[in-house]
């Protein structure tokens, strides 16, 4: 039950590092080559979206279906036991929903590179086109 978690959780600390190196300031070369990786990857990464989502609807499900410990039958270990899984639970979705926004922030910051990129060799083409006289209207 805990593997799904602790995946989870690696998915994470990878999403991290990986938009730390995407955000950290690097040579043209460097950038290029982290950000031609990190597109490449993005298409097998975007599994955890739905996993995440999954994972989701079942802490849902099983807030749901929780068995409630409000009531002065309840013993100080049972209490304990209900609020420990309210915590665990609370992480856990703490946990999906950063997997999920570090993938779309990855996503970003990939795309802005890709289209500074683009842009970037747009300006020389139209710089070259003034120098050699071959501009057009537009």
């Amino acid at each position: 039950m805990a593997l799904q978690w602790m995946i989870l959780a690696c998915v994470v600390a990878a999403e991290a590092a990986v938009a730390v190196m995407l955000t950290l300031p690097a040579p043209r070369a460097v950038r290029k080559q982290i950000v031609g990786l990190t597109s490449m990857l993005l298409q097998p990464f975007a599994g955890i979206l739905p996993f995440a989502a999954f994972q989701l609807l079942d802490i849902y499900w099983k807030n749901e279906h929780r068995l409630m410990c409000t009531s002065e039958i309840c013993t100080a270990d049972e209490r304990i036991r209900f609020e420990k899984s309210i915590f665990k639970a609370q992480r856990n979705v703490i946990l999906c929903v950063s997997a999920c926004l570090l993938y779309w922030c990855i996503f970003r910051i990939c795309k802005y590179n890709k289209d500074i990129k683009a842009l970037e060799e747009t300006e020389k083409r139209l710089k070259e086109e003034i120098v050699h006289g071959t501009a057009r209207c537009i």
